[in-house]
């Protein structure tokens, strides 16, 4: 073998090295890979400002205001922080650092309806129940109103807990005006005075008449008597 063709052979070993040594690197937990090099990632709360080389290390920037890097990281950008918008049933549960993000938490009367690991990302209303209904479990941060009818003689507006039974009127001495269903209660009035007026008043037609008849008979049996008495009789009337 020439020493040409040795040179061009070690070369060619060389160059394949450099090819397989790429391909078969392996970087540390705490570095990132950049072309040939393993260049120690930025800091939680930081991103890459330029890679490092062999002359160099990896330089690093804070995140803005905003944005949050929370772990180790060899991007050069910081991730946007998660706004918790009002428009989507969500408040701040806590507030968006350099290292963290925010976490977002259902506003009070909404439940959660879309989640990540720690923190919701949509949120919707609350049911309400309806007329005949009650609520039979109250929503929460997770969880939905749940709802049931009402048993007979029962009635609810739909805020309640617990079905209410409907009064009673002829036990307080009442007068049913309009009967209970199962969205509202029953009406009751005070007794009308006008059964009793009624009552006294035939009475006293009654009693009026009898006295009238009986002065009619009077009178017609005196009328009577006059014409028919004779000398020496004495009839009564009665």
């Amino acid at each position: 073998m020439t020493l040409r063709t040795s040179a061009t052979v070690t070369s060619f070993l060389i160059l394949m090295m450099k090819i397989f040594s790429g391909h078969c690197l392996t970087c540390h937990r705490a570095e990132y890979q950049i072309r040939n090099e393993c260049c120690p990632k930025c800091l939680p709360g930081s991103r890459v400002k330029t890679d490092c080389t062999e002359f160099r290390s990896t330089s690093c920037l804070a995140c803005l205001d905003g944005t949050y890097m929370d772990q180790p990281t060899g991007l050069k950008y910081c991730l946007s922080c998660t706004n918790c918008e009002t428009g989507s049933g969500l408040r701040i549960k806590t507030l968006c650092t350099a290292t963290s993000d925010a976490v977002c938490e259902p506003l009070d009367g909404f439940y959660c309806v879309d989640s990540t690991e720690n923190s919701c990302v949509r949120a919707t209303k609350h049911r309400s129940c309806e007329p005949g209904q009650y609520v039979s479990s109250k929503g929460t941060a997770s969880s939905d109103t749940l709802c049931s009818r009402c048993p007979d003689g029962t009635f609810s507006d739909g805020t309640l807990t617990l079905c209410r039974p409907h009064t009673q009127c002829e036990s307080q001495n009442l007068q049913l005006i309009k009967a209970g269903n199962a969205a509202a209660d029953a009406e009751c009035g005070e007794r009308s005075s006008n059964q009793a007026g009624t009552v006294i008043a035939v009475v006293a037609v009654f009693i009026a008449a009898i006295l009238i008849l009986g002065a009619v008979l009077f009178i017609l049996c005196k009328n009577k008597k006059k014409t028919n008495l004779n000398p020496g009789e004495n009839k009564t009337c009665f």
